[in-house]
């Protein structure tokens, strides 16, 4: 799922998670739901594809989710 080799590389992890990367370096912390109706508009991602993204930028420390919900970058 990282680098698939049979499915549209506009599905991996790595792609869409470029784009919500995208969103995050225009704003300065973004509510979850905001940001997936941003992502969801360029990309038409699945909301499991999301939340898997923006699992792995969390995991590898590009990304956190604070407790009202913002999703921001780490510094």
């Amino acid at each position: 799922m990282l680098l698939p080799n049979d499915i549209n590389p506009n599905e991996s992890v790595y792609y869409n998670g470029s784009i919500i990367l995208e969103q995050l370096n225009k704003t300065n912390g973004i509510g979850i739901i905001e940001l997936y109706k941003m992502v969801k508009s360029i990309n038409n991602m699945s909301l499991s594809l999301f939340i898997l993204s923006l699992d792995w930028l969390y995991l590898s420390d590009i990304a956190v989710v604070n407790e009202d919900g913002e999703v921001k970058l780490c510094s």
